[in-house]
């Protein structure tokens, strides 16, 4: 049964991207060895877009949500990131965007729509899951 989704950024600075995401975004992590960092994020959601070239079909995106961008934006720029645009609101969402080292370009937003919340015997079964496997 999935579980979750593993998202991964390729970058020709990795080293400084792991620093960037414990750091700044503070995301906790385990250590898997060689500093090969495993961030932690409290939940996911997963969306399939259409397009007609532009972007092309096989794109893939990574995005962070919020509850408050302006707090949110406020918050990551006393840390030092460096947003791309001003927030804008795109119909689904207030959206920026900031980029990370290596080039890597994420989209920061605030959701309109209303996120389904995990329920807690779903959180407690996958905390009991994660015991047994340490």
């Amino acid at each position: 049964m999935i579980q979750d989704v593993h998202a991964m950024f390729y970058s020709s600075k990795a080293e400084e991207l792991r620093a960037f995401i414990r750091e700044k975004l503070r995301f906790p992590y385990t250590d898997v060895g060689d500093g090969w960092l495993i961030f932690d994020v409290p939940e996911g959601d997963v969306g399939c877009h259409p397009t007609e070239g532009d972007p092309p079909s096989g794109t893939h995106d990574i995005s962070f949500y919020c509850d408050d961008i302006s707090k949110t934006v406020a918050d990551l720029q006393s840390r030092g990131v460096v947003f791309d645009q001003p927030v804008a609101d795109h119909g689904y969402g207030f959206v920026t965007h900031f980029t990370m080292p290596g080039g890597v370009r994420v989209q920061l937003y605030q959701p309109k729509y209303v996120k389904r919340a995990r329920k807690p015997a779903a959180r407690a079964s996958k905390s009991a899951a994660k015991g047994k496997r340490k």
